[in-house]
């Protein structure tokens, strides 16, 4: 089965409702030779709290040490553009829960990098929405390069696909279902960030958030979550009982 499911990833670049109609239409397949590390849905390796998902990856494309994935995660999101205070935040929020925690993000620029910057010297996870080949951003190079080789990198798109803007969507509902919660560092209202977001409250995964000043454009999302009745965290203590 598992070789059945790598043909059609590959066949549809990690197209997920393809691949399903695939299965579902029994399309012929044949065995390839892939170059690199997977687990598939059949496999017993395969994350448990992904099945819970309305529509899990078939596939996961790793490199690195694919048992981080059996640890308690936390995914600090936010957005990719962020101002001082959501850097400062990122990088004191993630030096505290990194003792506790695998950290988990989507190695975009802004606050996911810098996640996943501080977390390097413990362990860190970056999803992403391309294939493994492909390094997006390109100034995200060296932590690329760091995290293949020291932490984890995962993504359900075969080398070569191109980071397309329907894959982040896909590559968010992974990030929330790994993660015990969520912490909302900085976002617009409406923003990629708020996917994450509403992926977890399907799964009851408990969102935490960091205040803003009122009229903050890049704080919106989590003023508005947190009036919602998301958990906001106000000091040290509150970051430290999330775990």
């Amino acid at each position: 089965m598992r070789e059945k499911i790598l043909y059609y990833a590959i066949h549809y670049n990690g197209n997920w409702h393809k691949i399903a109609n695939a299965m579902h239409n029994q399309e012929p397949w044949k065995k390839l030779t892939y170059q690199g590390d997977y687990i598939t849905y059949e496999d017993e390796m395969y994350p448990k709290q992904l099945k819970q998902l309305e529509q899990p990856p078939w596939i996961l494309f790793y490199q690195g040490n694919i048992q981080l994935l059996e640890k308690k995660a936390v995914a600090i999101i936010g957005s990719r553009i962020c101002d001082a205070y959501g850097q400062t935040r990122t990088s004191h929020i993630v030096s505290l829960l990194k003792e506790q925690a695998v950290i988990i993000s989507g190695m975009a620029k802004g606050i996911d990098a810098i996640a996943h910057k501080t977390a390097l010297s413990k362990q860190t996870i970056g999803v992403i929405g391309c294939g493994l080949d492909i390094i997006y951003p390109k100034e995200n190079e060296y932590l690329f390069q760091r995290m293949a080789k020291q932490h984890l990198i995962i993504s359900e798109y075969p080398n070569g696909t191109e980071p397309l803007s329907s894959h982040f969507p896909m590559r968010n509902r992974i990030i929330a279902s790994l993660s015990q919660a969520i912490i909302v560092i900085q976002a617009k209202k409406y923003s990629g960030t708020m996917l994450t977001v509403n992926e977890a409250l399907k799964l009851d995964i408990p969102i935490y958030c960091v205040p803003h000043k009122m009229g903050e454009i890049y704080g919106e999302g989590c003023n508005y979550l947190i009036s919602q009745g998301a958990n906001i965290l106000l000091d040290d203590h509150d970051i430290l009982s999330i775990l």
